[in-house]
């Protein structure tokens, strides 16, 4: 288990963070919008488009393993790995894109490709979750406490979320492990510090800072101080109680699975309800070069009653309908099965074809859009670009796509240059 974040980690990051709220470009207008926040589940290391959402149940045991099995949804026509029950009764509120392509298999490039939907040039640019950030932040009418985009756990240290847009949009990640208290501080769980010493120490803190007390201060230090007084408010006020689990049903919490990715999914829940644009579930554990079968006994089921319980849990509460759930990693896996030593079974990057799970805000539910041929190993039909599911997912977001972004030296940058992209189709109709 990763340690929890400290309480000088969790001032700062939240500081910051609030401070890029504050600081926030002016002018950046938006289009009408059916989505109010995205949940991007992000299946860090790639999942395998064959043992997931794409299953060749006849390409035979080279290429299966023992996941040969499917099972029907309650779609009719559409199958997915019999290892997903509980999602195939979730079909009619999900779609699936069988024909995810960028042909890149290096994590680093193909974790920038699908997020910013760009093709490495020298300049990094901001991914997804930075630009709704920018655009759906606090120039765009959110008023929350909590910064507009939260990592659960960690961020993936792929590349630069925030690119040249710079730290103000940068993720908060809330470390720790959801199934269990989610901030430590110093040590010592955080639920377990009263109230009356987190206020003792903010006196103390108070007290000893000299520059906050003098009456002449630049308009920055002003900022940064009220940022503090916002993070302070965040672990102090109500806000902060967006991330105690305790608050649900323990029944709620058991069908979530009581696993860190389960609870994750929650916590989600929780923090688009309140309003937060842009959440990343960082889920970990899916780069399965050695014994990939072994781990998918344990990853499957976990994705299944996470993953499915946040779409009954949103559409429950009406919050479906307003946000995005995007569901899939940088590439999928070789569908052919390495059996050799050292492997033992096992599956490699493989970005030529892969698969996605998109629902809510806007997407159709029950469709499958493009497809790979007999044994999962190219695209057969509608290739799909990352840059073609991001420009859809802008558009239900309402955020102009040939909207400026702001570059530290004034370059002329949108938040998808598509004259400048080749491998492009554009919005995925068929799911708006």
């Amino acid at each position: 288990m990763e340690r929890g974040i400290t309480r000088r980690e969790f001032l700062n990051a939240t500081a910051l963070s609030s401070a890029g709220l504050l600081l926030a470009p002016r002018g950046f207008a938006e289009n009408s919008s059916r989505a109010k926040s995205v949940i991007q589940v992000w299946l860090w290391g790639g999942a395998a488009h064959t043992d997931t959402f794409d299953p060749k149940p006849n390409a035979g045991s080279d290429y299966t393993g023992p996941l040969d099995k499917v099972i029907e949804t309650n779609v009719p026509g559409i199958i997915i790995s019999a290892s997903l029950p509980e999602l195939a009764k979730q079909a009619d509120k999900f779609s699936l894109i069988r024909s995810m392509t960028h042909g890149v298999n290096a994590h680093e490039t193909a974790s920038y490709i699908t997020q910013t939907g760009r093709i490495p040039n020298g300049t990094v640019y901001p991914c997804i979750g930075a630009v709704v950030s920018l655009f759906k932040g606090s120039e765009g009418g959110y008023k929350g406490l909590i910064p507009p985009y939260v990592v659960i756990t960690r961020p993936q240290g792929r590349f630069s979320e925030a690119g040249f847009l710079g730290n103000k949009y940068k993720p908060f990640a809330t470390g720790g492990d959801p199934s269990k208290p989610i901030f430590a501080v110093e040590g010592v769980v955080a639920q377990d510090i009263s109230r009356e010493r987190q206020l003792s120490r903010r006196n103390l803190l108070e007290k000893t800072d000299i520059l906050a007390r003098e009456a002449r201060l630049s308009e920055t230090v002003k900022d940064y101080n009220r940022a503090g007084e916002a993070a302070y408010d965040l672990i102090l006020g109500d806000a902060g109680k967006v991330f105690d689990l305790s608050q649900e049903k323990p029944e709620l919490c058991e069908k979530y699975g009581k696993t860190s990715f389960g609870q994750a999914c929650l916590v989600a829940r929780r923090l688009v309800e309140k309003g937060v644009p842009y959440v990343t579930i960082n889920y970990e554990g899916w780069d399965t070069h050695k014994s990939h079968f072994n781990t998918m006994q344990r990853k499957l089921p976990e994705l299944d009653k996470g993953l499915s319980s946040l779409l009954q849990d949103l559409s429950d509460r009406g919050l479906l309908e307003s946000t995005v759930v995007w569901c899939c990693g940088e590439f999928g896996r070789t569908p052919k099965v390495q059996w050799d030593p050292p492997w033992n079974g096992g599956r490699n990057h493989y970005g030529r074809v892969f698969s996605a799970l998109v629902a809510g805000g806007g997407f159709k539910g029950g469709v499958v859009v493009g497809a790979s041929d007999s044994k999962g190993e190219s695209v057969a039909e509608r290739p799909i670009y990352p840059v073609d599911l991001l420009e859809t997912i802008y558009s239900l977001l309402g955020i102009d796509i040939n909207a400026k972004l702001p570059h530290p030296q004034g370059r002329d940058e949108k938040v998808l240059d598509i004259a400048n992209i080749a491998l492009r189709n554009g919005i995925i109709k068929e799911l708006v």
